[in-house]
């Protein structure tokens, strides 16, 4: 029996969960003293399925247990019993052996109730009664709803005709046209729209003798280069009029991966051929036709929407098509990777026909645009790829350096352009930034030797103001006009990084202002503040330490490539081969944030940014405890690296 020290302790930490909380305190130390206190370690057996039962529950007083059933060799996780929980509590309702197994998921310390007490507590007080038989009934509708759905699973991921989960639909390998009607470039365009016509098809490909694609021919084609067009070229080469090179793949493709093709390649038309390339034979060809159905929610259908689209309203319509789109993704659990790129080419395809719509309107009122080429920038989670709500802009307008007494002509046009796309894209549901970081502001619409001060400024004097525009501006991608701006003005960024390399410690240092809260189990470090009290910050706790690391490692190995914080960290994992695991572990941890993050603000309709503790399961919350492990060892690893306990603040 334990000692009346240890018993009284007991006695508190029973306390503080139901139905013990409701118990007077000579009942609570009665019952104290009857259990035994077990310390496991992580992957420590309590019992497995089968067993015989003890006469016992279990309360989980400290770490984690995971309750799971064994099915066709894999295991199904049932529950994940931490704090305060309590488990095997079919030994108090009768039964003989256990119909689950329950193992240590982290250290714990396991509190063992006799079941003869549990039982007598039940008897004497109704609320406690009805708490054990509500746990009961709940731990068995539990276990059933989980095994029925692994059960389920299983038939859809054996059964080839099932079309019914969408993410096996997206892993289907589109089957290609192999019946392909062909022509020599030497007809002539009049024989090659007879041969269209005859076999009723929308285009013909153009091979050589030795059955290579040259090039293809649609209607468009026809319409566009020949019907469109004075006079009559019909008895010209059809080698004229068809667009080359065509677009050549291999066989085997899926349909996520052709539909990541079209959109980003805008094409309609793909030709399977032996190696993948134009100098092997034609095996196939892969239509739009065969990749997408007439469904609005399908990403290559909402792109094509988005590039026909004659007014404001239209591009709204289509961003709410991909926000049905983001949840069917998220209710299929497709991979977040690929949810993300979808929705980048989306919002990417919409900012820049923002841009052709404010261009023609300008043009319309008579201002032309300056013959200086400028680029639109993306900056902070839409520079990174990972804006997948309609949360506020961060952007920016970079033009080429301009002729001496042209700046005021050029600057004025460019601001001008900025603003229009702005407010254009608050239309389409993109709020305005509140600090006022889009290409609407003065300050934010720059020449390139102007951008270079900036980024130089921020670099040689790494001051907090420099260090906060760092979090954002660092993360700029190129979406519209010469990419060549936005590659100069990263070279120039590395160059100075050499240059005043102080600039890297004083990065990583901000990279661990948010340590991560190590010590969460069941009380999340929350806010205090009256708008969010209670609830957690998944963006400043949880994915910023991240983003922040992986920014600053992007930078130290002059990664010239515009990532998202995953690919950044896959990236880094090829580069640090002593800390790859780390690293694809830390790619894991942020697009499992990135979808807990949306998950939440599509619920609550918001950015998503706070989250209500007891709205996450206990899989979520176990998630988290690893997410938090995860971030602890990149901030050490970053501390160690640039021996940043040796530099003053």
């Amino acid at each position: 029996m334990p000692s009346n020290t240890i018993v009284e302790r007991v006695a508190a930490d029973l306390s503080q969960y139901p139905p013990f909380d409701l118990l007077e305190a000579a009942v609570l130390l009665d019952l104290a003293s009857s259990i035994a206190i077990h310390y496991h370690e992580e992957g420590e057996v309590i019992f497995n399925k089968g067993d015989e039962l003890r006469q016992a529950a279990f309360m989980v007083m400290k770490g984690a247990v995971r309750l799971f059933d064994t099915i066709d060799g894999e295991e199904v996780l049932v529950d994940l019993c931490d704090e305060g929980d309590i488990f095997g509590v079919l030994a108090i309702f009768g039964g003989s052996t256990y119909v689950l197994s329950a193992h240590v998921a982290e250290e714990s310390l396991v509190y063992e109730m006799p079941a003869e007490k549990i039982r007598s507590l039940i008897s004497a007080d109704s609320a406690v009664s009805m708490f054990f038989a509500g746990e009961f009934a709940k731990s068995m509708q539990v276990m059933e709803r989980t095994l029925t759905t692994a059960f389920d699973q299983r038939r859809l991921r054996y059964s080839e005709q099932s079309c019914r989960n969408f993410l096996a639909h997206e892993t289907l390998e589109v089957k290609p046209v192999t019946n392909i009607i062909t022509c020599s470039p030497d007809i002539t365009i009049r024989e090659a729209a007879k041969i269209m016509s005859d076999s009723n098809i929308g285009s013909i490909l153009v091979v050589s003798p030795q059955n290579h694609p040259l090039g293809i021919i649609t209607d468009t084609d026809l319409r566009k280069k020949v019907v469109a067009q004075p006079g009559s070229i019909k008895e010209r080469p059809v080698h004229e009029i068809m667009s080359s090179p065509v677009y050549t793949i291999t066989g085997g493709k899926t349909v996520a991966d052709m539909v990541m093709l079209m959109v980003k390649t805008k094409l309609r038309h793909f030709c399977i051929t032996a190696d993948g390339t134009v100098d092997s034979p034609l095996e196939g060809i892969i239509s739009e036709h065969d990749i997408i159905t007439s469904e609005g929610n399908n990403p290559a259908v909402i792109m094509k929407q988005i590039m026909a689209a004659e007014k404001v309203d239209q591009l709204k319509n289509e961003r709410d098509k991909a926000e049905n789109l983001l949840q069917i993704y998220l209710n299929q659990d497709v991979a977040v990777h690929f949810i993300s790129s979808i929705i980048t080419e989306i919002n990417d395809a919409l900012i820049v026909k923002a841009i052709v719509f404010s261009t023609a309107d300008m043009r319309r009122e008579g201002r032309q645009m300056p013959d200086i080429p400028f680029c639109w920038l993306s900056l902070g989670s839409e520079g990174r790829k990972e804006q997948l709500l309609r949360t506020d802009q961060d952007n920016a307008l970079l033009y080429a350096d301009v002729p001496a007494g042209r700046e005021d002509e050029v600057h004025g046009y460019f601001l001008e352009l900025g603003g229009r796309v702005t407010s254009m894209l608050q239309q389409v549901g993109f709020s305005k930034c509140p600090a006022e970081v889009m290409a609407s502001n003065d300050q934010w619409c720059q020449s390139l030797s102007a951008w270079k001060k900036y980024f130089s400024r921020w670099i040689l004097n790494p001051e907090p103001k420099a260090l906060m525009h760092s979090t954002i501006f660092f993360d700029f991608r190129p979406v519209h006009g010469d990419a060549g701006l936005a590659a100069e003005l990263k070279r120039s960024i590395f160059d100075e990084i050499t240059k005043g390399r102080g600039f890297l410690e004083f990065f990583a240092k901000n990279a661990l202002q948010n340590p991560p809260p190590l010590s969460f189990f069941r009380n999340f470090l929350v806010e205090k503040s009256r708008d969010h009290a209670n609830e957690f910050d998944i963006k400043a706790r949880a994915m910023m330490p991240l983003s922040d690391a992986a920014r600053v490692l992007a930078y130290e190995l002059r990664i010239p490539d515009y990532l998202s914080t995953a690919e950044r960290f896959r990236k880094l994992a090829e580069l640090l081969p002593p800390e790859k695991d780390l690293c694809l572990e830390a790619a894991s941890a942020y697009e499992f944030l990135m979808r807990l993050r949306v998950v939440n603000g599509i619920e609550q309709h918001s950015a998503g940014r706070y989250i209500k503790p007891e709205s996450l399961n206990k899989i979520e919350r176990q998630m988290l405890r690893n997410v938090f492990s995860t971030i602890g060892q990149v901030q050490k690893t970053l501390n160690l690296r640039f021996q940043l306990d040796y530099i003053r603040d």
